[in-house]
């Protein structure tokens, strides 16, 4: 999955991409998903936010 172009992914879509990728690749380690992937951390969340979900340390999932 090429996650470069994230910004114009329907958010809820990138959401269940994302918590997929943290869940079997990452740990719940968002900070290396970020990393392996070369993307924005904060305009990941602030495209996330715009659906309503939040990431959750506890769990390693957005929610």
């Amino acid at each position: 999955m090429d996650l470069a172009k994230f910004e114009s992914m329907d958010p809820i879509m990138l959401m269940s991409i994302i918590n997929l990728k943290l869940r079997d690749d990452f740990a719940g380690d968002l900070d290396e998903l970020v990393k392996f992937f070369d993307i924005d951390k904060q305009a990941l969340q602030t495209k996330l936010a715009t659906a309503g979900f939040e990431f959750l340390p506890e769990v390693g999932q957005f929610r």
